[in-house]
Parts: C-alpha cells; sequence; structure tokens
C-alpha cells in the first residue's frame, strides 16, 4: 500500500508553463528528486517507468517531481535539445523546494539523454543544491563512438560466422554493405571530425566534467547490459583518460542492470533498477558515499 501522495503541478519557465507529477512522502527526507525526461518522451516514460519508479522513491520516503521539459507532453514552448534544457531543470528544481519545504538537496534522474541533461546541468551552473546524479544508459553519441560500438558489438560478430563468409564467397553479401563496413571502419580509426568552435568541448567531455564537479556528492551510473547506448558508453569511457580517471573517483559508481533493454521493459530490471537507486539514496541520506564500484560490463 502506498505511503505517498501524488498531483498535479504547474510552473513557469521563460514565460512558459510546464507540467509535472508531485510524490510526496508523508515525511519526506531533506533529499528529493527529480526526474528529467529526454528525447521524444513525457513524464510517465517508456512502459510507464517513470510513474512507478516515482512512487517506489517517493513510497521509500523521497518526494520526486518528474515533469515534462518544454516542448513535451502536456508543457508549453518550443522544443528544444537534451544540451538545452538546464533553464526547465532550475525551475523544476525550484518547484520540488517551494513544494516540499524539507527538501534541502536534490538528486537528477535521467534516462539517455536526459541523463546526459543531467550531467550537463551540473558542469553549466555548479548549483550547489544538486547532491546527485543517476545516469542510466548516459547518451554519449558520436559517428566516431557509434562506429566503434557497431564494430566490436555487430560487426565482428557478424564476421566472425561462417554464414557470412559463405554468403560473401556466394556473392549474397551487397556491395552497398561492404561499403557500410568500410566507412564505419574509417569512422571509427578517425575520431570523428575536430569539434567546432561553438563547441570547442564536446559534450560528453562536459559530462565527465559534471562528475567531477560533483565530487561533494555522488553519482550512479546505471548500465543496461542488452543496450546498445549503454555499450557506446561504455566504449567512450574505455577511449577516453578523463572518464577513465572519473571511474577512479570515490563518488563515482557504475552497476550493470542484468538482462535489462534500453528502457528497461521487464519488470524485474526496472525492480532492479528503483530498488537500486533507493539503496543509494538512502546511502546518500546516511552518510558519504562510498569507494565507486567500477566493475566493467
Amino acid at each position: 500500500m502506498s505511503t505517498s501522495t501524488e498531483r498535479v503541478v504547474t510552473f513557469g519557465c521563460q514565460g512558459d508553463a510546464l507540467v509535472g507529477i508531485l510524490h510526496a512522502p508523508t515525511a519526506p527526507a531533506e533529499l528529493g528528486v527529480v526526474v528529467i525526461v529526454g528525447g521524444p518522451q513525457y513524464r510517465a516514460g517508456s512502459h510507464r517507468h517513470f510513474v512507478l519508479f516515482a512512487r517506489a522513491v517517493a513510497d521509500a520516503g523521497f518526494a520526486v517531481l518528474r515533469f515534462d521539459v518544454r516542448g513535451m507532453g502536456d508543457s508549453a514552448g518550443t522544443p528544444r535539445g537534451f544540451e538545452d534544457t538546464a533553464t526547465d531543470i532550475a525551475a523544476a528544481i525550484d518547484t520540488i523546494q517551494a513544494q516540499v519545504p524539507t527538501v534541502q538537496r536534490v538528486v537528477l534522474w535521467g534516462l539517455c539523454d536526459a541523463a546526459a541533461a543531467a550531467l550537463l546541468y551540473v558542469d553549466a551552473t555548479h548549483d550547489r543544491r544538486i547532491a546527485g546524479v543517476c545516469a542510466l544508459n548516459p547518451w554519449v553519441r558520436s559517428n566516431a563512438s557509434l562506429a566503434r560500438t557497431q564494430l566490436k558489438h555487430y560487426y565482428r560478430q557478424r564476421l566472425g560466422t561462417a554464414a557470412f563468409w559463405l554468403k560473401l564467397m556466394r556473392g549474397q553479401v551487397g556491395i552497398g554493405a561492404l561499403r557500410e563496413l568500410s566507412r564505419k571502419i574509417l569512422s571509427a580509426a578517425s575520431g570523428g571530425p575536430p569539434p567546432s568552435a561553438a563547441a570547442a568541448v564536446p559534450f560528453p567531455e562536459r559530462m565527465a566534467r559534471g562528475c567531477e564537479t560533483l565530487a561533494d556528492g555522488s553519482v550512479l551510473v546505471l548500465l543496461s547490459d542488452n543496450d546498445y547506448t549503454a555499450k557506446e558508453f561504455v566504449e567512450v569511457v574505455d577511449a577516453s583518460p578523463r572518464w577513465q580517471r572519473v571511474f577512479e573517483m570515490t563518488h563515482v559508481q557504475r552497476r550493470a542492470i542484468e538482462g535489462a533493454d534500453h528502457t528497461f521493459s521487464q519488470a524485474a530490471a526496472r525492480t532492479a533498477v528503483d530498488r537500486a537507486t533507493v539503496h543509494w539514496l538512502h546511502d546518500m541520506r546516511g552518510r558519504r558515499p562510498c569507494a565507486g564500484d567500477a566493475s566493467h560490463v
């Protein structure tokens, strides 16, 4: 039986009205959670995961606000990319603190490009109200990282099968497929195009910098073991000295969710995410985070 209540809240963001659902425990902790929603998605989440997640976390004693960013779901305004949501996130933090006065510190929680948005927010604002970030399958996409991931987890597997070589010898592998493979190899080897002057620091580097900024807080990265976005993130970490240093920091943890796909469509995977998050929140509430789990997936 639920021990929390939930209600609709509306709040302003640069003249636009944003809509969210506030989950409030009977006796909320001083630590609250803001669920950021990314991509072509709204506050319910795939398979209603964000609804179920918010209820589980609220029943554990933590207030949760899940909301639609501008231009998505029921919120007004013009849609924007994940790199341009800092104002929306700040407005949501203001709102959960105004609606639940006991909330003094806030954790940002997001999946895919919303996870990227959370870390970019920390890097851009250094908002001292942020106690931590929970990032699920963080989005770090570039042409080079995608090519490396596909070569390692798709093309290498195909090249290792007798069926592929038999098709090749029989002329059943199209010239277009071979050209695509060549393009992937060149893209992976090149490291991608140089950053433009307007984006001198690529966003995955700024995400790593956001992790570093939270040295007095905590970062939890949850990775599905059956998801190309998660595998791409691992590829980026393995290729980046900066990201490798991040996962050596004591406030950063990395955990695998076994059997999970990108959106945690199975109930067991969703439950694992909920339990891992609640355990992490209680750990943050009770003491400083312990040494990070840097196990590879």
